[in-house]
């Protein structure tokens, strides 16, 4: 089918999700997909021959996140993304809030750190500059609430209730365009709040809640606008072809009811991931103190005991 244009002449037949999920490749996702599976799979078998393990979990949660975005992108949901708000709406979800957070979860940067080549006594490798690229200044920024936050949400309004969105839409590379920038903006708004990767912006587990939550409801806001609103609010979707056999402005609710609903569903789970690596981490953090209490008697409990007895004996 032809991703040309904003897909107004798309004669496309009503959408059925076995229709929507026929192989339909965009050439640049697909090259990316298949490129991002053989580099993550080359260098987890590069640990593997220097017997190194890697946790497979990570890898099958990379490949989902991959996996994903071939689905909204290498299949016809991208063709009938083109002349339906509520399809391109669930692309828009799942490449900028399901994906980001199912490759962040594979721990790609942390794997790469591992598997790059060192550079030898005064030279500069690729693993080099990794690191240098990670504890950039660049990096510090556009991984920093201050600059996610408001991304984030201008990604939402700044783009649909503007004629940005339509002038996008007009063009293959316009679409593509945006489509990456909705990856780019998820990826890093979730890499801090995660915190599997190393980077410059590591906040403690309460304020990565708080991030997570300061963009959140301007999503809920969103949808609930696009599904309150009397009449089409994007250019693109005001008519859309006769065959689809769908109205405007049902199918605009439809859209805002799946922002509103990824606003929910995607917190809630990485709640629930903040909540068990916030364990996990106490747990380890306990098991080193009693460690290091094994090793020399635990002399903090015995100073303390002894403070306290040097008090007492004050009193008497």
């Amino acid at each position: 089918m032809d991703h040309s244009g904003h897909g107004m002449d798309m004669d496309l037949p009503p959408f059925t999700l076995g229709r929507g999920l026929a192989f339909s490749a965009d050439p640049f996702f697909l090259i990316g997909c298949v490129a991002a599976l053989v580099l993550y799979g080359y260098a987890v078998a590069r640990l593997r021959r220097r017997g190194d393990a890697w946790p497979v979990h990570r890898t099958v949660l990379f490949a989902l996140g991959v996996l994903s975005i071939a689905l909204v992108m290498c299949t016809a949901l991208n063709d009938y993304g083109m002349v339906m708000f509520s399809v391109h709406m669930v692309q828009h979800m799942v490449i900028s809030m399901l994906s980001p957070l199912l490759l962040l979860l594979g721990a790609p940067v942390t794997l790469a750190l591992r598997a790059l080549p060192v550079g030898g006594r005064g030279r500069t490798g690729p693993r080099e500059l990794l690191l240098k690229l990670l504890h950039s200044h660049y990096m510090r920024i556009i991984t920093h609430p201050v600059f996610t936050i408001p991304l984030f949400i201008a990604s939402l309004y700044g783009l649909y209730f503007t004629p940005l969105f339509d002038w996008l839409m007009g063009s293959t590379a316009g679409h593509l365009a945006m489509m990456v920038h909705f990856l780019a903006v998820g990826l890093v708004f979730f890499w801090p709040i995660m915190g599997v990767d190393p980077g410059p912006h590591r906040p403690g587990y309460v304020m990565r809640m708080l991030e997570l939550f300061a963009g959140m409801p301007f999503h809920a806001f969103f949808g609930i606008a696009l599904m309150m609103a009397s009449q089409p609010m994007v250019g693109t979707y005001m008519n859309p072809p006769s065959s689809l056999g769908i109205d405007a402005l049902s199918d605009q609710s439809a859209a805002g009811g799946i922002a509103w609903a990824f606003s929910e569903i995607p917190s809630v789970l990485v709640l629930i991931a903040l909540v068990f690596q916030w364990y996990r981490s106490e747990q380890r953090t306990a098991r080193r103190s009693d460690r290091a209490a094994d090793r020399d008697g635990d002399k903090e409990l015995n100073a303390y005991n002894a403070y306290l007895a040097s008090l007492q004996a004050r009193g008497q």
